[in-house]
């Protein structure tokens, strides 16, 4: 891996995000997690680059975004897919996602990300704010909210940014 200005990064969020996935990955050598999304975002805010993600309070992994300041977005070739969907559908609490799947972590900047990914950014949360029913413009967002909780979104600074 290695970090470049996040300013030249030329990608479409579309594309990275919602087609291809990401994974959100928190912790470090102690105890980590991660888990695939694909609702998210980057752009620029209060004078920063920044992402934001979207993660319910019934995922493990939230629990690592809140007990530590940064965490990695991390994008992959097509061909790591199947991981990617196992980090989506299978809990960390029951199966070392890592050794499923094989990816390989790597420890950077106080967090983690995997040698496989193509693309990572080093994030350090700024905000947070659960997403109220209350809040909602358009009834058509209570869809996704059937079955389980209101996300919580994070505003958080990109501090590096990695290729291979």
């Amino acid at each position: 891996m290695k970090e470049f200005d996040i300013s030249q990064l030329a990608f479409s969020p579309f594309q990275k995000i919602g087609t291809q996935w990401m994974l959100v990955t928190a912790g470090d050598q102690n105890g980590y997690n991660t888990m695939t999304a694909s609702w998210g975002g980057v752009g620029v805010l209060w004078g920063k680059n920044v992402a934001f993600v979207f993660i319910r309070p019934e995922r493990y992994t939230k629990a690592f975004v809140e007990q530590n300041d940064y965490f990695t977005l991390s994008f992959y070739p097509e061909n790591w897919k199947d991981a990617l969907r196992f980090c989506g559908s299978h809990s960390g609490k029951e199966f070392d996602k890592a050794k499923e799947t094989g990816l390989t972590p790597v420890f950077v900047d106080g967090t983690t990300t995997f040698e496989q990914a193509e693309l990572t950014l080093v994030c350090r949360k700024m905000y947070q704010q659960d997403l109220l029913e209350s809040c909602a413009l358009d009834d058509s967002i209570q869809k996704w909210y059937q079955k389980e909780g209101h996300h919580t979104m994070y505003v958080a600074e990109i501090c590096h940014a990695y290729q291979k």
